[in-house]
């Protein structure tokens, strides 16, 4: 027994949920041909191990082929998925968790050039800025479909052991008929606020009509979106209502806000930098005008504030997103009394940004979510200690020395600054980007909880390390900014480097050649800007912040709007001159033979980092392997035994930024993958 609000359980009609934590309907684009196959189905049963009380799949499982799944989305209207679905709730189920899914017409909030080439369709032909789109509108034929389509997918997931159902009510079609700014029809199916509700009631009453009364129905739904016209508040309260008195629904997830822009988006599903909760009181008002159960997600990442949620009635269930993440046993780790080691949630919107940008969901720094086939969350302790040293205590050595020490070998870091970090420490500078500490903290402290010796103030040549014995030697010693190769002038170059950590701040015109297209690039450039300087970014690029993606691009973009920035396109620069006491910088491109002038006083260049690996080749020669890699094995997700020097004297890695200029997901997959069968 427990008084924590968090784990006291919650009947949701006739569910039992074994506690008050949830994890909302999202998409992490993990399916295959459509299906929720392995990856998928592991990804959910991770968080059941890990003590959840409720796991809600698919964000969202698309009813019908004129639906074209913008991000991944499971195919609901096939019934191939019924037995895909059935596996995954029964995994789910056996380890005590809830499962429901989360289903949708996404109307005009996709695009028609993919999978099956339909026209998209919508209330009218309201083009979303997102997705481009332009909808057809729906015709009675298209209406009466899409209506049936709903129920038969809803059927389909009962048949698959689901516990309930979610309708997706905001920013697409469901509500695109309900709200006067997507809906200007004036038929029977919108013109006045009675017709446009039509659609959506129709919908949940065919789903109530063919689930029955005993299967849990709910919605997520917008309640104010927030925008002069739109929904309002009463107008939300009052659709909310009429479906809780009809019966037609048994829960309601809140959404404020709208979702057709990427900076609208980040209002909703705030990344870091931005305020925690911020529609958690908005919640509790939609509590007390309803008897449904109230659910609701929005950037609740750590558990203090999920635990208020619950103690001071603001919500029946609390939705952990992306910490669960970030951390699939969260709740396992607050009944175990191991609050503190549970693995912070740092806002990175990594995971959703990587979606578009790669088609997949990842975590900035647990890279075992979604990889459960062959990356594990909880490490094993190995058969027989080793002593590990790790030089560089960056992200991806001290991921290193959290796996070694969980192994239970004897981990020594070598740091030679005066505290750990490496890049994340540049990042930070930022003010806006101080939640990604987080990365390093944890690790910190996951550390000293296990034993590592992590030695600061200590510049680590071969021989320092050779001088402790060791049978594994991990370097991570990062990398340096290298300049870009100019015709001439590149020694005149200030790095991003320069300005983060504070050794330049410049003034006046600033010219800022962006190639690399990353985070430190616009991070530098987001600070010079807001310093009151003149600035032009310059990129070769066919946008801005390439590597960037969507929801982090809204802060800078605003920052550089806000402050009038230059950004030029399709441009480099070739050469930095002196010309009487400023620099003349010549672009050019690689598009035409034309060139262009600036006069500037400073020019900052981001062009990547070089590794630092002098260490690592020092070393090489006594290594066992010689410094090589089985790449079958790492990809495999299986040990390294290569054995190309028999009278080497330990094994020799290199990991991170210390191989190449990558990110930190990257260093942190490096890391675990190596030490995690050490």
């Amino acid at each position: 027994m427990t008084d924590d609000p968090l784990l006291q359980p919650y009947a949701l009609k006739h569910l039992t949920l074994r506690n008050r934590v949830f994890s909302s309907a999202h998409e992490p684009a993990y399916s295959e041909d459509g299906m929720p196959k392995d990856r998928y189905r592991l990804y959910h049963v991770e968080k059941a191990k890990g003590g959840i009380g409720l796991t809600m799949t698919a964000g969202s499982a698309v009813v019908a082929p004129d639906s074209p799944p913008a991000f991944g989305n499971l195919h609901a209207y096939d019934d191939a998925i019924v037995p895909w679905i059935r596996r995954l709730t029964d995994d789910v189920h056996e380890h005590g968790t809830a499962c429901m899914i989360q289903i949708t017409h996404l109307g005009r909030r996709s695009g028609w050039g993919q999978d099956d080439w339909l026209p998209i369709v919508s209330a009218s032909a309201l083009r979303e800025p997102a997705h481009r789109g332009i909808p057809k509108p729906a015709e009675d034929w298209d209406i009466e479909r899409i209506i049936g389509q709903y129920a038969d997918a809803a059927e389909r997931m009962q048949a698959g052991g689901m516990d309930g159902v979610e309708v997706e009510a905001y920013g697409h079609l469901f509500d695109q008929f309900l709200s006067p700014l997507t809906n200007r029809r004036d038929d029977g199916w919108g013109g006045d606020d009675e017709r446009r509700l039509r659609f959506g009631w129709e919908v949940l009453s065919a789903i109530r009509s063919r689930v029955g009364a005993d299967f849990v129905v709910g919605i997520r739904m917008v309640i104010d979106e927030t925008l002069p016209g739109g929904i309002d508040t009463p107008r939300g309260l009052d659709v909310l209502q009429r479906f809780e008195r009809a019966g037609l629904i048994d829960f309601i997830n809140v959404i404020r806000g709208h979702i057709e822009h990427e900076a609208a988006l980040t209002e909703v599903i705030p990344i870091h930098g931005m305020p925690s909760v911020p529609h958690l009181d908005f919640a509790g008002m939609v509590r007390a005008h309803t008897d449904l159960t109230v659910m609701h997600a929005a950037k609740i990442d750590e558990v203090a504030s999920a635990r208020h949620a619950i103690r001071e009635g603001k919500l029946d269930l609390v939705g952990m997103t992306r910490a669960h993440l970030a951390d699939p046993h969260i709740v396992r780790k607050i009944i175990q009394g191991r609050e503190s080691q549970i693995r912070p949630c740092v806002g990175a919107t990594y995971c959703l940004d990587r979606i578009y940008e790669a088609g997949e969901a990842l975590c900035i720094h647990n890279a075992a979510t979604s990889r459960e086939q062959t990356m594990p969350h909880d490490i094993e302790r190995a058969p027989s200690p080793r002593r590990v040293v790790i030089v560089g205590g960056g992200p991806a050595g001290l991921e290193a020395a959290r796996v070694a020490g969980e192994r239970g070998h004897a981990v020594t870091v070598l740091e030679a600054m005066p505290w750990a970090g490496g890049q994340i420490n540049l990042a930070v500078r930022n003010p806006r980007r101080m939640d990604l500490r987080g990365i390093i903290d944890w690790r910190v402290s996951e550390c000293a909880r296990l034993g590592v010796d992590i030695r600061y103030d200590t510049y680590a040549d071969g021989n320092v390390v050779t001088e402790l014995e060791p049978d594994v030697v991990i370097i991570a010693t990062g990398g340096q900014p290298q300049l870009p190769e100019l015709e001439e002038g590149a020694d005149r170059l200030v790095t991003s480097w320069d300005v983060l950590g504070g050794d330049v701040t410049p003034k006046g015109d600033v010219l800022f050649f962006d190639d690399n297209g990353t985070h430190s690039a616009l991070s530098a450039a987001e600070l010079i800007a807001l310093s009151g300087a003149n600035l032009e970014i310059v990129t070769p690029e066919r946008m801005f912040g390439i590597e960037v993606g969507g929801m982090n691009h809204v802060p800078y973009a605003r920052a550089f709007n806000e402050t009038d920035t230059r950004i030029t396109l399709h441009q480099r620069v070739l050469s930095v001159q002196p010309d009487q006491g400023r620099l003349r910088v010549e672009l050019g491109s690689e598009h035409t033979s034309h060139r262009s002038v600036r006069y500037v006083d400073t020019v900052v260049a981001d062009h990547g980092t070089a590794a630092l690996a002098d260490v690592y080749f020092e070393l090489k020669e006594q290594s066992s392997n010689l410094g090589a890699v089985d790449y079958g094995a790492l990809i495999d997700g299986r040990r390294q035994d290569l054995l190309r020097n028999p009278d080497g004297r330990f094994q020799l890695f290199r990991i991170g930024d210390a191989v190449s200029s990558r990110n930190i997901h990257a260093a942190v997959y490096d890391a675990l993958r190596l030490v995690k069968d050490l």
